[in-house]
């Protein structure tokens, strides 16, 4: 999983070993001009047009009658003025009406004569669905299918464009008043589009400028295309190299010299790997990347499913649902190492009609992942490249970009697939992120995908391509994951970009031995005389040597100008829910023993703080002075007027007061067992916590069970039992009040975290609760109906938890810049924190369990760059007292090409990103519009590649290899707690899920959103993985249907927080004997948590397996072994994403749908 030196597991590696912790300094000055965030947007890809129409004047959304455009067009209404009028866009040709799309030109041919917008109507965006389609049957009034004629037209997701600026109201993409959630824009106007001048509301797209020496040759007209559809990408977006490199094994990248391009003829023989190839991916088992989020009314149907011979019916009209601020897209570099040899793409079989059972729905093998992965520089390429004359050709490329043009194949990663034909898509085994189309040394040292990867990894040169393309651009960030082998500096001198800050990383050239080239503004800086000298080999004259420039991840022991106070000590405070509610559930013994056996292992040094405070109806601190025999009480009633006793020895040293600190750990749950005190003073609980961690900062944890009730902040039950399984939108999924947001503003800006654990029964309002932690970058912790008697396996999960939590690694008074390169621009963060400024995120505690998302939009062309990098730079003070930067740096090529935009797609980056802004929309907009605008990313991103990329249209829903699982991972997304309706769910359940999506790392996101699901009851070594002596069996990973299951067999589902083992009713005898120790089915008991350790090869088998998956994340999932009688059958079930539910469509049903949508 993990490249060398970037294993997850913690201390595992012979690297050396390092705590956490920063100090409040701000990573670099403001950036300066010319950086990327000031720039002019070009005009935004906006998902709705096609389905809604435009207000009078300029605006964002059309809302006039739709008029079909020509096909291929971007849905773009505006040319800019500095465009060619009369080119088609980049990557794009649009045939004349009516004619089907039978080749498309590489950069640089002549283009095609160009139809006015006037002309007839032809394929292109959708029509509503009222318009194309009957009338949809009656439903019944709980139907899946929201009647779109009650709600108002909704905004689009906007991906690559920033918001308007806050107080600018715009026609349909006002943000409704109140807090919203954790999505946070910088303030760069949005472009407006000027209205169409014809009376077609869709006309053809502004194409884009082209480079300027780049010029249209006198040659014949375009070379044929394969029937698959792929473009060699061998064109002149990718300038040559500058020639002059000092360093001997790679060139400088930045704009490229000027003048005529070489003459002779290509290249022949094996391609060099000196320089990044532009042509697609290496191929192998695609991976999965998803699509930008649009907001059409074309959600899937939510009525009653119809058999599998009936497509789902249509909405009543084409308007849009949604209102609420836009998203922009931005999905991170993944790294894919698709394996194997390229395979021929096969057209989709002819589907004159539905038919009336799924075609190829049966048990035929899924694509395995078995061959060894290989670099785009070694693909076998077979196909010519057709070359014009006078044009550019493959003799004006770098040597191995002309190389791999001369010879092509489809990629795997464009294998067009027909998923209405092929049932089973799933890999054997995990998804392996896109490699980027790099050369092999820059590969080798690019950052591992698991703690820096972008939704497309290959970048759009322009914004219109990423608009045509109907992606999604972001980051996805695992800054502070924990990595065995962490190289580590230690210098005076930290070298850095005089103009942008940028610091000197592997994808920087070197001109000569004393100056370096930036790789993200391109300023030339000198090289520091301190830098000369390589401390590894003991060099001398060699900087290009240096570990700063061979790790793409390196820390930095930073010097005393990157400090604004002392770095301050390790400090926790514990404020703990006393009231009887508390005490009935136990857990107030489960954390008082967790500390006491943890307390030697709580990060920090000699300097490290602790202290206490519990609360009822009234607020108790601990005086813990050294010198008293035993902890003294002090209670404060008033709680109106917060105030601190005993300031002075609240907060005591660790070292020099633990034996006062553990006989108030061993008293403190016989102090409260016997109160009947039912109320909770949380909010002046707060207060107090506040004004006693204000003076140093440190991590605050709060423990509560039950609604806050008395004082400030005081919360009311807003949730209706009766309206958990409403088929309509989901009310009170925002704050009830902005105490805990403010609060949470205050704790962040003197340095304190605030992390929750809720554990409760009840409802709790964690919309409101949630806000505490969200904005201090704080974790949220949820354990629904805990009791240390009643659900000993929340005791357990709890256990594990709170001792990961005590004793991982922390970093204290945090900031994080992300850096990209000139012409990109980051405008929107997901994740729990605080923007202090345009692009630094404030993070009072940041730890090892916190992942974040970006996202991106082009600003400029980047039609003179071969790559683009970013740049994460994280500082902060370990708990050691030292002051750290860890910076990670990513490089990804810049492509021209649809075709090779799509062969980059990451699946699983893009499906994660879209789930960050959905959870935004649900909370700013609703619910419904959320659902709308994920079913509209997967219908824009298959339209576009249908109408783009592919060159023979064929019948059936098309989708390249690399996105194959994108629809699956969206009806995932509508089926699980977060987004579904017509199902009961807890409304702190779905909250706790939603935020659950934002803040996790997307590994453990992709597991909640599809889980994965293994049959277990045959279990052997073949193919086992070997680890630490131990032999781990690797079962293959089943879809998600009914239809998988056996009453013969045992099947394992992890969903990510929770491990559900089924056991049929048939199980096979010896699985029950010889792993559960039952002798038959009956004997199973129903409330089994844990599996006996039996001396059996079976059980061992199976224990590691388990053992394996859990060991794999940093929190701990439950076990539940189930049958069929068991009460959590029906959860095991909400799981199984491809069937079909009262209130959901199954899997086929949805493609059915998509292509309804995409046809029209």
């Amino acid at each position: 999983m993990s490249g060398p030196g970037f294993n997850s597991r913690n201390g595992t590696g012979g690297g050396q070993t390092y705590a956490n912790g920063p100090s409040q300094n701000p990573l670099a000055a403001q950036q300066p001009p010319g950086m990327g965030y000031n720039m002019g947007h070009q005009a935004p890809y906006n998902p709705v047009h096609g389905k809604v129409g435009a207000p009078p004047g300029p605006a964002l959304f059309n809302t006039g009658p739709y008029q079909p455009g020509p096909l291929g067009s971007s849905y773009q209404t505006g040319v800019p003025t500095s465009s060619y009028q009369h080119r088609p866009p980049v990557g794009a040709f649009q045939a004349h009406p009516g004619q089907p799309l039978l080749t498309r030109p590489p950069m640089g041919g002549p283009p095609p004569p160009t139809p006015p917008q006037s002309a007839s109507p032809s394929p292109g965006p959708r029509m509503p669905l009222g318009q194309a389609t009957p009338p949809p049957p009656a439903v019944s009034s709980n139907s899946y299918y929201p009647n779109l004629q009650q709600h108002p037209p909704a905004a689009a997701w906007q991906y690559g464009a920033a918001p308007p600026p806050v107080g600018a109201q715009t026609s349909m993409s006002a943000r409704p008043p109140g807090p919203l959630g954790n999505h946070v824009v910088s303030g760069r106007p949005v472009a407006t589009v000027p209205p169409p001048q014809s009376t077609a509301v869709f006309g053809s797209a502004a194409a884009a400028p082209l480079p300027n020496n780049a010029t249209h040759g006198p040659g014949p007209g375009m070379p044929p295309t394969p029937l698959h559809g792929y473009t060699q990408p061998g064109t002149p977006a990718i300038s040559p190299m500058a020639p002059q490199a000092y360093q001997p094994s790679r060139t400088p990248y930045g704009p490229p010299p000027t003048g005529p391009p070489p003459t002779g003829p290509p290249p022949t023989g094996p391609p060099p790997t000196g320089l990044p190839p532009t042509g697609p991916p290496p191929t192998g088992p695609p991976t999965t990347g998803l699509p930008p989020m649009a907001m059409k009314s074309t959600a899937p149907p939510t009525g009653p499913p119809m058999g599998n011979n009936t497509p789902p019916p249509p909405k009543g009209d084409g308007s849009a649902a949604g209102n609420g601020l836009q998203a922009p897209n931005s999905y991170n570099h993944v790294e894919n190492k698709m394996a194997g040899p390229p395979q021929p793409g096969q057209p989709g079989r002819h589907l004159g009609h539905y038919p009336s059972l799924p075609p190829g729905y049966h048990n035929s093998s899924a694509p395995l992942n078995t061959a060894p992965p290989m670099h785009p520089s070694m693909q076998p390429y077979t196909q010519p490249y057709p070359q014009q004359p006078g044009g550019p050709g493959p003799a004006q490329l770098s040597p191995s970009l002309a190389a791999l043009s001369l010879q092509s194949n489809t990629p795997e990663a464009l294998r067009v697939v027909n998923l209405l034909q092929e049932r089973n898509l799933l890999p054997a085994g995990p998804i392996i992120p896109p490699t980027p189309c790099l050369p092999q040394d820059l590969q080798k040292i690019n950052c591992n995908p698991e703690v820096f990867r972008c939704t497309l990894t290959s970048i759009p040169q322009t914004q219109n391509l990423l608009n045509k393309a109907k992606l999604p651009l972001g980051l996805l960030l695992h800054p502070f994951k924990d990595l065995s082998q962490l190289p580590v500096v230690t210098s005076s001198t930290i070298v850095r970009c005089r103009s942008c800050r940028t610091y000197i990383n592997p994808f920087v050239s070197f001109l000569d031995q004393r100056r370096w080239k930036c790789n993200l503004c391109y300023r030339v800086n000198d090289v520091p005389e301190e830098f000369m000298y390589n401390p590894v080999s003991r060099s001398y004259g060699e900087p290009h040597k240096r570990p700063e420039v061979q790790n793409a991840t390196i820390e930095f022991i930073a010097p005393s100008e990157y400090m604004l106070r002392p770095p301050q000590p390790a400090v926790y405070l514990f404020v703990l829910d006393v009231s009887h509610n508390a005490v009935e559930t136990g857990y107030l013994n489960v954390v008082c023993q967790s500390l006491l056996d943890n307390i030697n292992a709580l990060p920090g040094d000699s300097r490290t703080k602790v202290g206490f405070i519990t609360f009822d109806s009234t607020i108790h601190f601990y005086n813990l002075q050294e010198g008293l025999s035993q902890p003294q009480m002090l209670i404060v009633s008033d709680i109106e007027d917060i105030f601190l006793p005993t300031p002075d020895s609240l907060l005591v040293n660790l070292n020099e007061c633990k034996e006062l600190l553990q006989d108030l750990l061993k008293s403190l749950p016989h102090i409260f067992e016997k109160t009947m005190e039912t109320q909770s003073a949380l909010g002046p609980a707060l207060q107090a916590a506040f004004k006693l961690l204000s003076p140093t900062g440190g991590r605050l944890s709060v423990f509560q069970t039950q609604l806050p009730n008395l004082g400030v902040g005081a919360l009311k039950s807003r949730e209706d039992p009766n309206q958990r399984a409403s088929a309509k939108d989901i009310q009170h999924l925002s704050p009830a009040t902005d105490f805990y947001k403010k609060l949470a503003l205050d704790c962040s800006g003197q340095q304190v975290a605030v992390d929750l654990f809720l554990l409760s029964s009840q409802y709790c309002d964690l919309a409101s609760l949630g806000c505490i932690s969200r904005y201090s970058a704080g974790s949220v912790y949820y354990y629904p109906s805990y009791h240390h008697q009643h659900n000993p396996s929340q005791v357990e999960r709890f256990q594990k938890d709170l001792k990961r939590y005590l004793t991982r690694k922390i970093g204290f008074e945090a900031v994080m810049r992300i850096r990209c390169t000139k012409g990109l621009s980051i405008h929107t963060f997901h994740g729990n924190f605080f923007v202090r400024s345009t692009d630094l995120l404030s993070l009072p505690n940041v730890n090892p369990d916190a992942g974040f998302a970006v996202q991106m939009s082009i600003e400029e062309n980047l039609v003179d760059m071969q790559v683009v990098s970013f740049q994460a730079a994280l500082l902060y003070t370990s708990s050691k007292g030292e002051r750290r930067i860890r910076v990670h740096t990513l490089c990804l090529p810049v492509v021209n090409s649809l075709s090779d935009i799509f062969a980059g797609t990451d699946v699983q980056a893009i499906t994660g990103l879209l789930a960050s802004m959905a959870v935004d929309r649900s909370v700013s907009a609703s619910l419904s519009d959320a659902r709308d605008a994920m079913t509209n990313a997967a219908i824009d991103s298959l339209a576009s590649y249908r109408q783009s990329v592919l060159t023979i249209q064929q019948p059936g829903l098309l989708a390249p290899a690399c996105l194959r699982l994108f629809p699956l991972y969206i009806l995932a997304l509508l089926k699980q707690a977060p987004f579904r309706t017509g199902t009961s769910t807890r409304l702190d359940d779905r909250v706790f899920a939603m935020c659950q999506l934002k803040y996790q790392p997307l590994a453990y996101v992709m597991l909640m959103v599809h889980p994965a699901l293994y049959r277990i009851d045959d279990l052997t070594d073949e193919g086992a993985l070997n680890i630490s002596e131990k032999t781990i069996p690797q079962p293959r990973v089943q879809q998600l249907s009914v239809e998988k299951l056996s009453r013969e067999g045992a099947f394992l589902m992890d969903t990510g927080a929770v491990i559900y083992l089924w056991v049929g009713r048939n199980c096979n005898p010896n699985f029950l004997t010889q792993v559960l120790g039952v002798q038959n089915h009956a004997a199973v008991p129903q409330n089994l948590y844990l599996l006996p350790e039996l001396d059996t090869a079976e059980s061992q088998r199976t224990r590691a397996f388990i053992g394996w998956l859990r060991d794999q994340r940093p929190f701990f999932p439950t076990l539940h072994i189930i049958r069929d009688e068991s009460q959590m059958k029906t959860s095991f079930m909400q799981n199984m994403i491809e069937d079909r539910t009262e209130s959901a469509l199954s899997y086929y049903e949805f493609l059915l749908h998509l292509q309804q949508q995409i046809s029209k």
